[in-house]
């Protein structure tokens, strides 16, 4: 062999020596550097404590943790960070390869998230491509095994186990904690029958959103509480931050809710002798209110009493039973009742109410039929289930631990008015507008209520929000509901009435959950079958 092949021969095996040598060293240095292949070596990579669960009222489970593994990189060991970046993204198409490949170029960095969260299958096409600098750290992840059911009371949390919206973030500290479950008085089952309900009447009305809630009067527990669109925590981080479904609408929106306001005014005059139960009003003729004509949908009659006024919605005749009133005991009544003020439930984001800026003439005859204030489905039901309380109104319940902190009841009608009122109600139901709630055996006693949504100028004459507002069952009331429908399109008849959909739509609410809460159904409305109601017109004096 001649001298210079002796040469290359060295040089070789130099250069093999030497590579031997940097990757023994660049193996040390992974194995003593502080970038963790386990989590005890960072901080940062302490595990996460696992949430407390939420359970419904019987113990259901609506959330809890779940293991989860997240991927993070330690970019000072990286051979390419384009490359690892490139790799990467074909398993995450959602990540940002640009700015990832950044990150992992960073020489000087020694931990960076890549992605949280990642399903099992993820995980393993990360493993197989045997990438070094990569890691995983085993999370406690939030799980919602009921999709979207309560999904807006439920809330989410964030990657980092952080409540972010509803109970989640209302009891964060106490989720976090890791003690026993968080309960809620909500029933799954009433829940699912609100939800299925509202889904049932988006398809039937094709409206914009709705909103219904269930609640025991006696003890202010809220049993159930829809809202559409349908919202699943379990898809927060896919969900836009401006999608309608984010919103609760039974707390979170507002509404000027119509004529369902007519029991209240009733009974407020009522209460301090303003009128009497047999007192009779003329309702024949349009009625003038300083330049501001007051009208209803259809003639019934030339005269009317309180409960012929309730039951056929007479616009007319709750402005003159209002007049009775007077202002100043109207506003009286409205604070007392809270519907000047957010309602005071367990969530975050209650609405605050939209009031006149002062009570005149006009304004009071508008707010005596529902009309100028617009309040919350909840802030409105807690008033209206005094009509199911005796007369007491219940602060909400939402979750069972806040019962013993909230506050003492307000009497807002006296016994005898509570009930008087609630049965001018039952025969709404029976005889009046809202005969489409009626379901046999659970003696439901309610109100309808159109309004047509306010617009700059004036009000939108396509465009309601129908409510029908109830107590049940009548002769003994226990539970108080809601329902309200955001702009429900007309049906075949050219009706868009609260009468002709939020009022069937309470009704078979009604029908489903009165066996859940053991409601005993009695038969005591024996009356001959009767036609159909006839079709009912639609304007801003409504129904």
């Amino acid at each position: 062999m001649s001298e210079a092949s002796r040469d290359r021969t060295r040089l070789v095996g130099l250069a093999i020596g030497l590579l031997f040598v940097l990757m023994a060293g660049r193996g040390g240095f992974l194995a003593l550097s502080d970038a963790p292949s386990s989590a005890r070596a960072n901080p940062l990579m302490a595990p996460l404590e696992s949430r407390a669960d939420i359970v419904d009222r019987n113990g259901e489970l609506l959330a809890t943790s779940v293991v989860s593994w997240s991927l993070w990189a330690n970019p000072s060991v990286i051979w390419s960070g384009a490359d690892a970046a490139k790799q990467l993204a074909g398993i995450f198409p959602d990540i940002n390869e640009a700015d990832l490949a950044a990150r992992l170029s960073d020489q000087n960095r020694k931990f960076v998230w890549v992605k949280r969260g990642l399903t099992p299958r993820q995980r393993e096409h990360v493993v197989a491509l045997g990438l070094e600098g990569l890691d995983f750290r085993e999370e406690a992840r939030r799980a919602y095994p009921r999709g979207v059911l309560a999904g807006q009371i439920l809330g989410y949390t964030n990657v980092d186990g952080k409540g972010i919206a509803g109970i989640e973030l209302a009891y964060d500290a106490v989720l976090q904690a890791g003690a026993a479950p968080v309960r809620l008085t909500l029933d799954i089952g009433a829940q699912a029958a609100l939800e299925a309900e509202l889904a049932t009447a988006a398809m039937d009305y094709d409206m914009k959103g709705g909103a219904a809630i269930l609640m025991d009067t006696r003890t202010g527990e809220i049993r159930g509480m829809a809202s559409w669109p349908p919202f699943d925590p379990n898809r927060a981080s896919d969900t836009p931050a401006d999608d309608p479904s984010r919103t609760n609408r039974a707390v979170g929106a507002v509404y000027e809710l119509g004529s369902v306001f007519k029991p209240l005014t009733i009974a407020a005059a009522l209460e301090v002798g303003a009128i009497r139960a047999e007192d009779r009003f003329q309702v024949g003729q349009p009625l003038m209110v300083r330049g501001f004509r007051i009208t209803d949908t259809h003639w019934f009659a030339q005269e009317a009493n309180a409960s012929k006024i309730l039951s056929e919605s007479s616009n007319i005749g709750t402005v003159q039973v209002n007049l009775a009133l007077g202002p100043e005991r109207q506003m009286e009544l409205l604070e007392r009742a809270g519907l000047t003020r957010r309602a005071p439930v367990s969530l975050p984001g209650s609405a605050a109410p939209l009031m006149p800026q002062r009570l005149d003439e006009v304004t009071a005859a508008t707010v005596s039929y529902g009309h100028g204030i617009s309040v919350t489905p909840l802030a409105f039901l807690l008033a209206f289930s005094t009509f199911g309380n005796d007369g007491l109104m219940v602060p909400p319940v939402l979750v069972e631990e806040a019962a013993a902190a909230r506050e003492a009841p307000v009497r807002l009608f006296s016994e005898e008015t509570a009930h008087l009122v609630t049965q001018m109600m039952r025969d709404t139901v029976l005889n009046g507008t809202a005969r489409r709630a009626d379901v046999a055996g659970y003696r439901v006693a309610g109100k309808t209520g159109t309004a047509e949504k306010p617009i700059p100028g004036g009000y939108a004459k396509d465009r309601n929000v129908s409510s029908f507002a109830a107590v049940f069952p009548a002769d003994s009331p226990q539970y108080a509901l809601i329902v309200t429908l955001d702009e429900p399109k007309a049906i075949e008849d050219g009706s868009m009435t609260a009468a002709v959909n939020a009022a069937p739509v309470a009704g078979r609410i009604i029908e489903r959950v009165a066996p859940l809460l053991e409601v005993d159904p009695r038969f005591e409305d024996l009356r001959p079958a009767t036609s159909p109601p006839p079709a009912l017109s639609q304007n801003r004096s409504e129904l």
